[in-house]
């Protein structure tokens, strides 16, 4: 029975747990030996304890004498995140004996205290580590995705202690209004030129992603941007209803805003000087 109670415990707590934290759950030595025994627990780092369903990344953290942070972190609550190959862990400054293969070690600690025993990160240690490790327009777009997930509240970011410049100075411009990482990126793009947008504008009871003036529409299509017949044609539509109304609508995918700057701005700087924002 007290088996069973164990293994309950850790699938709820994502498979993994600290040697100590099980104590404080009144499972005692005896109970994680005969766990081990079973095959129900592995054993990782002395104090360490996995089951078999535990993500991988997880284990590697673990390994390694630390949490899952960054983008992994981000990953595993199911955010946006850009494309990465390694397993991100944060570990204390005091950690020896780290093998680095297939992980991207971060040092530093984030602005929330946490025991060495817990094995999930804090979401705002996430973000700060999300801050110092990615291009600013990706850890923007991680950060936004976090807000829209409601992982974070914007309040709160805004009035966390960052000890990172860059971090303060995204909790200032994030949002909750970017539908995708890609919507994020593009306004980072159109910032660094000086252009103005407006998010999620409602016209003729429909929203667009961005408005540039009072008549340019900019229409984004994310990474994970749906492919059948029938949404492309409901998006051919919506592009044709806003031009009988008057607007010029420019339409870029994920791979042009995040891959083809120029092509982006250049677009878009020239439809503003050809006068279709006006």
């Amino acid at each position: 029975m007290r088996a069973a109670e164990l293994d309950s415990w850790m699938l709820s707590h994502h498979g993994i747990a600290h040697s100590s934290v099980l104590r404080s759950q009144g499972f005692t030595e005896h109970d994680v030996r005969r766990a081990i025994s079973a095959g129900v627990l592995r054993r990782v780092r002395r104090s360490w304890l996995v089951a078999p369903s535990c993500d991988h990344r997880r284990v590697s953290a673990a390994s390694a004498g630390g949490r899952a942070t960054c983008v992994t972190a981000a990953a595993l609550r199911g955010l946006w995140t850009p494309a990465h190959e390694h397993t991100h862990v944060a570990v204390a400054s005091t950690t020896a004996r780290v093998d680095r293969t297939g992980l991207r070690v971060h040092w530093s600690s984030g602005p929330v205290a946490l025991p060495a025993s817990t094995a999930e990160e804090h979401p705002i240690n996430m973000l700060f580590h999300v801050a110092k490790c990615l291009p600013p327009a990706e850890a923007l777009a991680v950060w936004e995705s976090a807000l829209r997930r409601k992982v974070v509240e914007p309040e709160v970011l805004r009035r966390v202690k960052w000890r990172s410049p860059r971090a303060r100075e995204l909790a200032s411009v994030a949002s909750v209004l970017s539908d995708s990482g890609v919507e994020s990126h593009f306004l980072d793009l159109m910032r660094s030129v000086g252009v103005q947008v407006r998010q999620q504008v409602w016209i003729d009871g429909h929203p667009v992603d961005g408005l540039i003036g009072r008549a340019l529409a900019i229409q984004l299509d994310g990474f994970a941007h749906h492919s059948t017949a029938q949404d492309r044609r409901r998006d051919l539509r919506a592009d044709a209803r806003l031009t009988l109304l008057g607007y010029t609508v420019i339409r870029f995918d994920y791979q042009q805003v995040l891959f083809d700057h120029s092509h982006v701005i250049d677009t878009v700087l020239t439809a503003i000087a050809q006068g279709l924002d006006r």
